[in-house]
């Protein structure tokens, strides 16, 4: 009687394609999210360009907070949600600009990776010029960091 069943050498070939395709396929799953995330941070800037423009308009300065975004004391809100933290892998930090008179005449807001090289590589920096700019260390890039992404109507 013949038994039926894989060797244990067969298993082991079995075994060893898994962890080459694995060693192939994890690299590149994590490279995807991490420009996922860079993408959607992208895209999560732009928006709050929009939301400041739309403030700026409604209220004769810019927001010097996400709260002042997305709970303003009358009217409805310019931005949905809650942006402070973490949010798509990235940390966001907006704050408002003053001028002499008391008033948000600018903002600034960076975005860096909650964790460099896991949720993301690179930092971001935008402000009321629309001119995003970025770090490739994932360090808070600001107004004098060369590297120009692009600007928020590209």
């Amino acid at each position: 009687m013949k038994n039926k069943g894989f060797t244990l050498i067969e298993l082991m070939i079995v075994v060893a394609i898994i962890a080459i395709i694995a060693a192939i396929a994890i690299p590149n799953l994590l490279r995807s999210r991490l420009q996922s995330n860079e993408s959607a941070t992208i895209g999560n800037l732009k928006t709050i360009v929009g939301a400041q423009t739309a403030y700026s308009s409604a209220n004769g300065q810019y927001a010097n907070l996400f709260t002042d975004l997305t709970t303003p004391t009358t009217g409805p809100s310019f931005l949905d949600g809650d942006w402070a933290g973490v949010k798509a892998g990235y940390r966001m930090a907006m704050l408002g600009v003053a001028a002499t008179d008391g008033t948000f005449q600018d903002f600034t807001v960076a975005a860096t990776p909650d964790s460099i090289g896991v949720t993301g590589q690179r930092g971001f920096f935008v402000d009321a010029s629309g001119v995003i700019r970025f770090t490739t260390d994932g360090s808070a890039p600001n107004a004098g960091t060369e590297d120009i992404l692009g600007q928020v109507a590209d």
